[in-house]
């Protein structure tokens, strides 16, 4: 009983002395969480129509392609339609001069389009001429 008391007694002292020093919570950004979000205006992609950029290149050598161009314009991406493939499907590439999916992205032998990879905007994202919103000393590995 003694020890049950003594227990019931500490942890009443935990929840006053937690009380006592609550503070409200802030973000890691240091905006108070609840007011309005102050992000900046969302940028333009720095390409507008496919074709007229050239290639971003990559910083390190297992990162996706960026899309050097604007996609805000194409067709969801479901499961029937994908119109990044138009472009760069194995049918088009040729023709439309984009580069090919790469062969990471087919199975039976490099002919048939991996399902698993048919969200192409999961890696690949467009590429945006905005300065970084934090510091960044990264400088990649490719020469």
């Amino acid at each position: 009983m003694k020890k049950t008391v003594t227990i019931l007694l500490a942890s009443l002292l935990a929840v006053v002395v937690g009380c006592a020093s609550y503070e409200p919570l802030t973000s890691m950004r240091g905006a108070d969480v609840i007011a309005a979000d102050a992000a900046p205006a969302a940028k333009d992609y720095a390409g507008k129509r496919p074709g007229t950029q050239p290639v971003v290149a990559r910083t390190f050598s297992t990162q996706p392609p960026v899309i050097p161009h604007a996609v805000a314009n194409f067709d969801d991406i479901n499961l029937t339609e994908n119109q990044c493939l138009d472009c760069h499907g194995l049918d088009n590439y040729v023709k439309k001069n984009s580069p090919k999916l790469g062969d990471s992205h087919f199975v039976a032998g490099g002919k048939t389009f991996d399902a698993s990879r048919h969200i192409c905007t999961s890696c690949h994202v467009p590429q945006v001429d905005a300065p970084p919103l934090v510091e960044n000393r990264f400088t990649g590995n490719i020469k």
